[in-house]
C-alpha cells in the first residue's frame, strides 16, 4: 500500500458499530448505553458484546422490558447533561415508546424556546428478510422522518456504521439511527474517512448518465447490484445513498436527476405515504421539466411481511424488480 493511501481494515458492520460505541464511551464520561439485554447478553444483534465487562454496569445499563420507561429515562438523562445512547431491539418495539419520542424528545427544544436540548441517540434495527414474522419486519423510517425535531440517519456502509454515531453525538437534538438487520454480518473495509462522516448530505455511490436510483440502507446494495447488471447492457445507472432521511438532502438528489433525467426510488417501506412518495413529490416540485419519464417507485408489497421465505422475498424489493423498472422506463422513452 502506498503511504499516501488511507489506511483500511477488514471489519463487519456489527463490529464497526461496537467500535464506535466503545470510542464514544472512552472519549466522553457522560456517554452511557441503555437498553434491553445490551449488557450481559451483549445485545440482540451482539453489537454491545463485551462492553459491560469493560465499562461496568453504571455505563452499560440493562433496562427492564419497557421501551417507554427506558427511552423516557434516556430523555431525562439527556436533559440532565448526560449523553445516553439507547438501543431498541427492533423498530416495532419503538412504537411502545412513540409517545416519549414524538411528544417529548422531538418537542422539548421547540416548546422551551431552545432552552432544553435533548442530545439523545436512539439505535434500532429495522427491515425485513430474516424470516422473523410480520411483527418484527417493519421499515418505519418514513414514520419517524415525518416528525419535526428528530434527525433520522440510515447507515448502509461500514464507514457510515462507524462514523454516523460519532456525528450523531455532536448534535443537541435527538438522532435516531436505523440499522438494517441484514447488514450486521456484512464485511467490508473500514477506512480513514469514517472518522468524519457527513450526516448532512446524501452521497453518489455510483455515477451514471441514464437513470438515478435513489435509496438508503440495505437497499443500497440491491441498487448497486442492479446498476452493475444494467451496465452490461449499456445502461449506466447512478446510485444515490440518501444516508439521512430527515432532513433530506434535496440538492444531491436534484442534481443527480438533472444529469440523468430519470428517477426510480427504491424503498423497503410500503409504497403508500412513505419515503418514496415524499421523494417523488419533491422531484415533481423541483425538477419536473428535467424529467424524461414519470418518477417510479420500487417498494414492498402492501401486505404484512410474510414469514415463509419465498413469500417474504416476493414481498420485498429485489434486484430483478429494480432492473425491470429501469428497462420499462427506458422502453417507455423509445
Amino acid at each position: 500500500m502506498n503511504a499516501a493511501e488511507p489506511l483500511a481494515r477488514r471489519i463487519t458492520y456489527r463490529d464497526a458499530l461496537r467500535d464506535a460505541l466503545r470510542e464514544a464511551l472512552l472519549r466522553d464520561p457522560n456517554v452511557f448505553l441503555m437498553g434491553e439485554d445490551i449488557g450481559r447478553y451483549g445485545g440482540c444483534f451482539a453489537v454491545t458484546k463485551g462492553l459491560l465487562e469493560e465499562f461496568g454496569e453504571a455505563r452499560i445499563r440493562d433496562a427492564p422490558l419497557s421501551e417507554s420507561a427506558f427511552v423516557g429515562a434516556g430523555i431525562g438523562a439527556a436533559l440532565g447533561g448526560m449523553r445516553p445512547i439507547v438501543e431498541i431491539m427492533t423498530v416495532n418495539f419503538s412504537l411502545l415508546a412513540l409517545d416519549q419520542i414524538l411528544n417529548t424528545a422531538a418537542t422539548l427544544c421547540h416548546m422551551s424556546g431552545g432552552q432544553c436540548s435533548v442530545p439523545l441517540v436512539i439505535r434500532m434495527a429495522t427491515g425485513a428478510g430474516r424470516q422473523v414474522g410480520a411483527q418484527h419486519s417493519h421499515s418505519l423510517e418514513g414514520w419517524y422522518s415525518h416528525i419535526p425535531g428528530l434527525r433520522i440517519v440510515t447507515p448502509a456502509t461500514i464507514d457510515d456504521a462507524a462514523g454516523m454515531l460519532k456525528a450523531a453525538l455532536a448534535y443537541r437534538d435527538p438522532v435516531i439511527m436505523f440499522e438494517h438487520m441484514n447488514l450486521y454480518n456484512m464485511q467490508g473495509e473500514l477506512t480513514a474517512p469514517a472518522a468524519n462522516v457527513d450526516i448532512e448530505r446524501a452521497i453518489v455511490r455510483r455515477a451514471g448518465r441514464d437513470v438515478s436510483l435513489i435509496t438508503y440502507g440495505a437497499s443500497l446494495f440491491k441498487c448497486l447490484s442492479a446498476a452493475e447488471q444494467l451496465a452490461a447492457s449499456g445502461v449506466e445507472a447512478e446510485v444515490i445513498d440518501l444516508r439521512t432521511l430527515r432532513p433530506l438532502d434535496q440538492q444531491t438528489v436534484t442534481e443527480s436527476v438533472q444529469r440523468t433525467h430519470r428517477a426510480i426510488v427504491v424503498d423497503e417501506g410500503w409504497r403508500s405515504v412513505g419515503i418514496a412518495a415524499e421523494i417523488s413529490a419533491r422531484l415533481m416540485e423541483h425538477v419536473f421539466y428535467e424529467l424524461d419519464a414519470p418518477v417510479q417507485r420500487v417498494c414492498s408489497v402492501e401486505v404484512p411481511v410474510p414469514y415463509a421465505k419465498h413469500m417474504e422475498e416476493a414481498a420485498l424489493p429485489q434486484v430483478a424488480h429494480i432492473i425491470s423498472a429501469v428497462e420499462a422506463m427506458l422502453a417507455h422513452d423509445k
